[in-house]
């Protein structure tokens, strides 16, 4: 497939493959200089890409579970401690949910008055949940779809 045919298979634009490609992440089949060709077998290594990201993962974390031959070599502590973060992270995020909905629908006369809302108020005052969203945007993120194929 040229790589225009990749782009509208994969909702990838060129500029990304060109980018993927230069840094490693996929190979064309042809000679530099011409039109890049690439293998059918680059769509699935996008979706890999698109799923790393998506879980948070680093191109080069994904690069390194990429094989020059685009076969695939997951590292399985990388995962299970990504897997552990995202865990944290919804609970975090559902405790931070709780004490906002708590907080919306408190029959205490202020908020001022609500243990639960002053706790939720202690959290983000002391950082705790800053901590979380800076962790989260470390590395940028490129939003990639698969395309119909």
């Amino acid at each position: 497939m040229d790589i225009s045919e990749v782009a509208r298979r994969s909702g990838v634009p060129a500029s990304t493959l060109r980018y993927y490609e230069k840094v490693g992440l996929i190979r064309s089949t042809g000679p530099q200089g011409v039109r890049r060709r690439f293998a059918p077998t680059v769509l699935d290594q996008l979706a890999l890409i698109a799923l790393g990201q998506a879980a948070g993962l680093s191109l080069d974390e994904v690069r390194s579970m990429l094989a020059p031959t685009g076969a695939v070599n997951i590292d399985r502590q990388l995962l299970a401690a990504k897997a552990d973060d995202i865990d944290a992270t919804i609970k975090q995020l559902r405790a931070v949910s709780r004490g906002l909905r708590h907080a919306a629908a408190c029959p205490a006369p202020s908020h001022a008055q609500c243990p639960t809302f002053q706790g939720l108020l202690k959290s983000a005052a002391s950082g705790a949940l800053a901590r979380k969203q800076v962790a989260r945007k470390v590395a940028p993120k490129l939003v990639l779809k698969r395309g119909q194929g």
